[in-house]
């Protein structure tokens, strides 16, 4: 993988890990990866990555393409997925909300993805991504985000916050949006109670606790690079913060647990996405503070109305070892 000049990456190293950031790309990951076991990657060359993809524990970006979708993994901020519609009322006012992304009838994953982000490095280990956006297009939304990255012994712990500038509140969604490699045996278990339900169109039609033939994702959901299944894009409620994903063949499992907000009892339970596409070489699961279009859902599961100078904040833990 070689970055263009345009959209250098920046590299963070740590027990045995390598995290690529691109800064100018949306604030995106470029990927992250494990050391080989031979003793390659010592971080001598911030432009080499040529190691073993088997040991990408996320779908590493091939640094040429400026799609967003072909990164590693990006953050969703000030929302996350769709907003139907046209836009949504707050107060009494309606705000529109164009389209953002080609091909796609309604503007999704928020604007951070779309912005060029600021990086700090307070430490090796550690990086430090700042964003203030006004108005990107149009849309109501005057905030700053940051977003914050640090490998630690076993894993990486990633976190974005939001907070509101403007002077109206509006309502905010936060999500991370990872995507990770298909191999024969890959599956992926979390709990959850429910799963809103949609026809062609991603927009929810309606919310169901009979979980489709295949979507269980308590029992593990089949993900693999040749399962054949149906294109599932929908979110998961009743999620309790903690998921774990095992590639077999590679005797790999990645965990993810949600550490704010806490899900443990004193708060609702929240919701995830799951993206499985019928075919290629990745899929993804979603950490969401909201469900798709949760903007013209009753009750407005999961956003929260922020006045100036609030924030809200999404942040995970994620650790890898053997299945054995």
């Amino acid at each position: 993988m070689t970055a263009p000049t345009a959209h250098p990456i920046v590299w963070l190293r740590h027990a045995g890990q390598r995290l690529g950031l691109v800064p100018t790309l949306g604030g995106a990951v470029a990927a992250w990866r494990l050391d080989p076991p031979n003793g390659g990657g010592d971080g001598t060359d911030d432009t080499d990555t040529d190691a073993d993809p088997s040991l990408d524990l996320w779908r590493p970006w091939d640094g040429i393409t400026p799609d967003l979708y072909r990164l590693a993994s990006f953050a969703m901020v000030p929302w996350s997925n769709r907003i139907s519609g046209g836009g949504f009322e707050q107060d009494g006012r309606f705000h529109p909300m164009r389209p953002n992304r080609a091909g796609e009838p309604y503007p999704i994953h928020g604007d951070g993805w779309l912005q060029a982000w600021t990086l700090s490095r307070p430490a090796e280990d550690t990086a430090v991504l700042t964003l203030a956006s006004r108005h990107v297009d149009g849309a109501p939304y005057d905030y700053e985000a940051v977003q914050t990255f640090r490998l630690v012994e076993g894993g990486l712990d990633q976190a974005i916050e939001v907070t509101h500038r403007g002077a109206d509140p509006l309502p905010y969604g936060l999500g991370l949006h990872p995507w990770f490699p298909r191999a024969g045996g890959t599956r992926v278990w979390a709990t959850v109670d429910g799963v809103w339900t949609s026809g062609a169109d991603p927009i929810p039609t309606g919310h169901t606790t009979e979980l489709p033939a295949g979507w269980d994702l308590n029992a593990g959901l089949d993900v693999a690079l040749d399962a054949r299944a149906p294109l599932i894009d929908n979110g998961f409620s009743g999620w309790d913060g903690q998921a774990r994903i095992e590639w077999p063949e590679r005797n790999l499992r990645l965990t993810l647990t949600q550490r704010e907000p806490r899900l443990d009892g004193t708060a609702p339970r929240g919701c995830c996405l799951v993206y499985r596409p019928p075919e290629g070489p990745a899929f993804c699961f979603e950490p969401i503070s909201h469900p798709i279009d949760a903007f013209h859902m009753p009750g407005r599961p999961g956003l929260r109305v922020l006045a100036t100078g609030e924030s809200m904040r999404l942040a995970v833990a994620w650790r890898f070892g053997s299945i054995g």
